[in-house]
């Protein structure tokens, strides 16, 4: 009988810590590594959407609409996680756009409704302006980022993974594939290391001569203090909005947030301001704080999920998407690296679609 496979998982927030659950679920031996701690960088930045909304193609989308389900088949694996299914008005695109959006996702399958001023007033009654003509997808939800990330970092600790703090300074190599990582000079060995690092994942796979095409741009999202119940979803108008567990507004420009100018801390006043007119019943909401994201994203805007050619032992995982792909991109890369199945959904989103 042979012995689990060693896996290393760099990065902590909500692509590692679901990678890393699903792992020592399926009886890896687990080291999570994170220099933030559990939660990752971009993951407490995140406005936290689960959707397989407009503005992709269809390929993409049948990815998004299987991590929406395996979201729901984690919740169910792991009680307790902070995913709700709160559904989503849209109105933040042109009445063509909107009804193209429509017409193409509802034909794809995704559950649309279309919806009037009077039908929206009834979703989200706190609206000031309903608009003339909105979708309402009521299977759209949110998992709460930091939280989701620890409870499934918990979990994992539990079935027996390690999670350690450390910075990840550089790769390590034997019989021509990776076999661990120096962690603050610590030289830490596995069987495979999967780099789930978010905005530090090009610096940490350049150390083995990968170059990861990424940007990363920032994205202002603003908080209020926590307050009565003024929302029942996500609203995606001239602000995103949605209201947390605990109760505070949380709003962008869109739902990755918006730039934050040359002056963040007025451009924060401006989005809260903006927000709080827009809610019936605000008039006590008071602006705690906002955050600037820095958006892992692959140049193309697509996943990158899977093994390097020619380079045994490492695994990455680096995505825009990290919230709604979260549940899916865990199952499908666990059995990836223990079984060697790779999920036909993943076909699109290899490293080597950014080969010369």
């Amino acid at each position: 009988m042979s012995s689990p496979k060693q896996v290393i998982v760099i990065g902590a927030g909500i692509i590692g810590a679901s990678i890393a659950w699903h792992l020592a679920k399926a009886g890896a031996r687990v080291t999570v590594v994170s220099e933030s701690g559990a939660g990752g960088v971009a993951t407490p930045n995140s406005f936290a959407w689960i959707n397989a909304s407009w503005g992709n193609p269809e390929i993409y989308f049948r990815l998004r609409m299987r991590a929406m389900a395996e979201w729901k088949r984690l919740a169910g694996e792991l009680p307790g996680l902070p995913v709700a299914w709160c559904g989503g008005l849209c109105f933040d695109l042109p009445p063509d756009r909107l009804e193209a959006f429509a017409a193409e996702h509802s034909s794809w399958g995704y559950g649309i409704e279309r919806v009037d001023a009077r039908r929206a007033a009834e979703i989200e009654p706190n609206l000031v302006a309903p608009p003339a003509f909105a979708v309402h997808v009521a299977e759209e939800g949110v998992a709460e980022p930091v939280a989701t990330a620890k409870a499934l970092l918990a979990d994992a600790e539990r079935l027996g993974a390690r999670v350690a703090t450390g910075t990840v300074e550089r790769l390590t190599f034997g019989d021509g594939k990776v076999t661990g990582v120096v962690v603050s000079g610590e030289t830490i060995g596995a069987d495979e290391i999967v780099v789930a690092a978010g905005t530090g994942a090009p610096a940490i796979v350049a150390t083995a001569g990968i170059v990861l095409p990424m940007e990363t741009p920032p994205g202002l999202i603003v908080h209020s203090r926590p307050y009565k119940k003024l929302l029942n979803g996500l609203v995606h108008g001239e602000l995103h909005l949605r209201q947390t567990e605990e109760g505070r507004i949380i709003a962008g420009s869109d739902f990755a947030g918006g730039d934050p100018g040359e002056n963040p801390d007025a451009t924060a006043r401006d989005v809260f301001a903006a927000a709080k007119a827009a809610l019936r019943g605000a008039e006590g909401l008071e602006l705690d704080f906002h955050t600037i994201g820095y958006r892992p994203t692959p140049i193309d805007g697509f996943p990158v999920i899977g093994r390097p050619r020619d380079l045994g032992g490492l695994y990455i995982a680096v995505m825009h998407s990290g919230i709604t792909l979260a549940a899916a991109v865990g199952l499908f890369a666990t059995r990836e690296i223990l079984q060697g199945e790779r999920n036909v959904l993943l076909a699109p989103y290899g490293l080597e679609r950014f080969a010369q």
